[in-house]
């Protein structure tokens, strides 16, 4: 039998999150573009690969017999996705665009954070295999 209550309600929502998140990658591959650290190479095809990762993960997280290596994963990769936030502030000019001003770069990096706390509960509650019952 699936697993049922508390971890559903946890890990649907970040499951689609990290699903959605993927497909935009795709569906709006300029705006990832341009979050990528002006220091990484290849940044189309960084914007592929970390939307493939994030469909992937969600996907994990979706299936009870995997949720916990799949939250565990999630709470990797959005970690990851860090110095993409922070970058801004290495690049110390005037942001045009007000999630890009330190205020912006802290809200985006609570935000992040937020969700790495969330995909680590997701993980923590998950039993790695279906409960009967």
């Amino acid at each position: 039998m699936a697993v049922t209550g508390r971890d559903d309600l946890a890990a649907w929502p970040l499951a689609a999150l990290m699903v959605g998140s993927g497909v935009t990658h795709f569906t709006n591959p300029g705006y990832y573009r341009g979050l990528v650290p002006s220091w990484l190479p290849a940044r189309s095809a960084l914007v592929v690969l970390s939307g493939l990762a994030d469909v992937a993960v969600g996907v994990l997280v979706a299936v009870p017999a995997t949720r916990r290596t799949g939250a565990r994963s999630t709470a990797a990769l959005i970690t990851t996705y860090l110095p993409a936030h922070l970058e801004p502030l290495r690049l110390r000019r005037t942001a045009q665009r007000a999630f890009d001003r330190p205020i912006g770069v802290a809200a985006r990096v609570a935000v992040n954070l937020g969700y790495v706390a969330w995909a680590a509960a997701v993980a923590r509650r998950a039993t790695g295999r279906p409960r009967i019952g």
